[in-house]
């Protein structure tokens, strides 16, 4: 099965979605998608985006190999396009990488969790791992204005600690520009997502347990027991 792609040119339907192959557009977003674990749902991706902030930026080094950075992002939703804002320190490289070859990946890791085989009605069953994740292709484009990074990191802090937007307000104007000449900004234009959900949908018997057992369990556990009922897998089977 070749992975689905949302096109994020206007906003998405259930039923939105092309295939892409290896020399395709979307290519390099590419996630291994069997079609039970395949959402196309914006508002899941965009969930999923906004809760787990915290994601993995790729793109190449001057030497061709996956360069990655670790970051907070903010999620915009204009007019059905999705927009991404972040920053990375000035003597990070990527974002030079990012100059020079604009075309990147994002990748967000929402709960996940063990699975354990006991909650099949039967023994000839194997472990497996419950995640939910979204990939973008994305398009960057650098921010160095300072009063543009300024709005931008208020977004940020909106996100994360909103009272630490008068904070930062009485640091100084002199501060805040040593702070803002340390840091390079940049918008993330989504083309591309694909959303992952897999939760053993293929599996109906093992639904009630699962939810049971994760609804008991350690946070990501009950995230992951939301999200079941979200998706209507709390199951009587």
């Amino acid at each position: 099965m070749k992975p689905v792609f949302m096109r994020l040119s206007k906003p998405l339907k259930q039923s939105s979605g092309s295939r892409a192959g290896p020399g395709g557009r979307g290519h390099n977003v590419g996630m291994y998608q069997p079609p039970q674990f395949n959402s196309k749902d914006r508002e899941y991706a965009a969930c999923l985006m906004r809760e787990h902030a915290f994601a993995s930026l790729i793109s190449n080094d001057d030497d061709g190999l996956p360069f990655v950075t670790h970051l907070p992002l903010h999620l915009e939703d204009r007019d059905g396009a999705f927009h991404l804002l972040g920053h990375c320190a000035r003597a990070n490289p990527h974002w030079k990488y990012l100059k020079q070859r604009p075309t990147a990946v994002v990748t967000f890791l929402g709960p996940h969790a063990y699975q354990s085989p006991r909650i099949y009605p039967d023994l000839a069953r194997v472990p497996s791992w419950n995640y939910l994740a979204v990939h973008c292709k994305v398009e960057a484009t650098l921010i160095d204005d300072p009063l543009a990074k300024d709005r931008l990191l208020k977004k940020l802090i909106g996100d994360h600690e909103p009272p630490y937007a008068e904070q930062w307000r009485t640091l100084g104007e002199e501060f805040a520009h040593k702070m803002l000449a340390g840091i390079m900004a940049f918008e993330l234009e989504l083309t591309e997502l694909q959303c992952k959900l897999k939760l053993n949908q293929h599996r109906p018997e093992s639904h009630r347990a699962l939810r049971e057992g994760y609804a008991q369990g350690n946070e990501q556990e009950r995230e992951l027991a939301q999200w079941m009922d979200r998706l209507g897998l709390g199951g009587n089977s």
